[in-house]
């Protein structure tokens, strides 16, 4: 099954996805690149604070807050559950 790119804004809480790309040339998203944010990169919606921003995503063994309007400009695709899940090793 294939899944469409949407925003990171829109990925709900404890969904994982691929992200694809920045929509954005914005300084802030350039940061979130120097951290690991690659394209191709597995990231993880940890949680929303209570009026939805910031999120918190875990990329790697990181986590960071983003901005809900930052997190707009990034495009991700879901992963499918079984992909999206940790290894046990």
């Amino acid at each position: 099954m294939s899944h469409s790119p949407l925003p990171l804004s829109l990925l709900p809480v404890e969904s994982a996805a691929r992200i694809e790309r920045y929509l954005s040339s914005d300084p802030a998203l350039r940061r979130f690149r120097e951290l690991g944010m690659l394209p191709g990169s597995a990231i993880r919606v940890v949680r929303r604070a209570p009026m939805g921003d910031p999120i918190e995503v875990a990329i790697g063994s990181s986590l960071l807050s983003i901005r809900k309007e930052q997190a707009a400009m990034i495009e991700v695709t879901p992963l499918p559950a079984v992909e999206a899940a940790p290894s046990k090793e």
